[in-house]
């Protein structure tokens, strides 16, 4: 068997870009105390494991919810909930710092794993846990004093990120602790969104019970922070978990964490291919830029021509005139910072030939060394798999080492489709590459 036909292989690179982007990076993961009781976590501490192995700076936040309601329920005990937040009195807090102890006391134990013959087989992963979390009480409010129920007052970073450059992993329990020695009960949602915002942290990711998806019943895969409050709105009847996750979410982007991924913590290897594929599981909620990508309309024909003019003199893009711009502006694909265009390509779609040509595109000098022309040619990549084509065919004389570097391979331009390979200028002698388009 050929290395091509192998899907271990072709998987392992196409993951390898993802593997470099993340190495490094720091990453905040929250999941649940049902996670943690689940028969699935095993495999969920191994995908954690191989993530700290592939040098991803870990901070694991947990919950601890069933243990608690299990440990209320044996003294005969409930806590009291208004206005969806907890009221934590006396009784409860002891079942608070019982659970939270023994969940934290599990995962350690997990993560220490080694055997032989086992995916935590030499893993040797130190975790570090302590009092990296300052609260306050939530007080009262409307007339209720929530007791022991507190909030995120500040986070020490200082001590998260030494354990960090130390190699360790971060556990944070969600119990926060007042400089007079008092113990907080805390959503983990919040802490973990704290968290990542006073790291700064390249992702928030949260494993929940439920997939997020829309009135139809299928997956939203991204989300703005804008578009994520409309969904809260309009949605009153999402789940207590979802909402809280969507409301930090929301709060962490905005405030520097530039994206967030709600993950469905049922799927096996979820992690795995949120991170490593290009489509990932689950749903993205990113910060609003100033800068998007987007189908070019009309009015963007002056920006076009003005950035690819230069490109043009220089014979890197073949000209183009005004009015062929006006007539196949439907083609082109635009980035827009702030009001100008800084980066463009055009996607020709040959549905019988089942290809199409990935074609004038140009990236404004100020821009390039931000990984826009890779943005551009993932984004036209994925409009063409959606046409159902095979393939993606590109013309060049000056840039064949880009392409060859993003997987196409060259070949004869006989293989142009029919009347585009008619257009073929031969003056020119552009070199002709080819790279076939994976298929969900």
């Amino acid at each position: 068997m050929s290395t091509h036909d192998d899907p271990f292989v072709s998987w392992f690179r196409q993951a390898s870009p993802y593997i470099h982007a993340h190495r490094g990076s720091t990453m905040v993961l929250a999941f649940g105390g049902e996670a943690v009781s689940d028969s699935t976590f095993a495999s969920l501490i191994h995908d954690i494991a191989l993530l700290h192995g592939l040098g991803i700076r870990l901070v694991l936040v947990h919950g601890t919810r069933p243990q608690i309601e299990e440990r209320l329920q044996l003294r005969g005990a409930e806590m009291q909930v208004v206005n969806g937040m907890r009221v934590t009195d006396e009784d409860a807090l002891r079942c608070v710092m019982e659970a939270a102890g023994t969940v934290r006391v599990e995962i350690e134990a997990r993560l220490s794993m080694g055997l032989a013959n086992s995916p935590m087989a030499g893993a040797r992963i130190e975790v570090a846990s302590g009092n990296f979390v300052t609260a306050r009480p939530m007080g009262v409010i409307d007339g209720v004093d929530y007791r022991h129920t507190g909030e995120v007052r500040r986070i020490n970073t200082t001590a998260i990120r030494n354990r960090l450059d130390s190699g360790a992993m971060v556990l944070i329990s969600p119990l926060g602790y007042s400089p007079t020695g008092e113990v907080f009960n805390l959503n983990a949602a919040d802490v973990a969104a704290e968290t990542a915002v006073a790291l700064q942290a390249d992702k928030l990711i949260f494993l929940t019970d439920q997939k997020l998806t829309d009135s139809r019943g299928r997956l939203i895969s991204s989300l703005m922070p804008s578009e994520a409050e409309q969904l809260l709105a309009r949605r009153r009847k999402l789940g207590e978990q979802l909402q809280r996750v969507l409301r930090n979410a929301i709060h962490a982007s905005r405030n520097g964490v530039s994206r967030t991924h709600v993950l469905p913590r049922r799927q096996d290897g979820v992690l795995l291919r949120e991170l490593f594929t290009r489509d990932g599981s689950g749903t993205l909620v990113s910060a609003e830029r100033w800068e998007t990508i987007r189908q070019a309309s009309v009015d963007d024909v002056a920006g076009i021509l003005e950035l690819i003019s230069p490109l043009e003199e220089e014979g890197v893009l073949v000209r183009r005139s005004r009015e062929r711009i006006e007539t196949e502006i439907d083609h082109f694909t635009v980035i827009e910072r702030d009001g100008t265009i800084i980066g463009c390509a055009a996607l020709y779609a040959f549905p019988d030939e089942g290809t199409a040509e990935f074609a004038c595109l140009a990236i404004h000098p100020d821009y390039r060394n931000g990984g826009r022309g890779d943005q551009l040619l993932e984004h036209l990549e994925a409009q063409a798999r959606r046409l159902g084509l095979h393939s993606l065919v590109v013309l060049t004389t000056r840039t064949a080492h880009w392409f060859r570097e993003r997987g196409f391979q060259p070949t004869d331009v006989k293989q142009l489709p029919g009347h585009r390979r008619d257009l073929y200028n031969w003056q020119r002698n552009s070199r002709m590459f080819l790279k076939p388009l994976q298929t969900a």
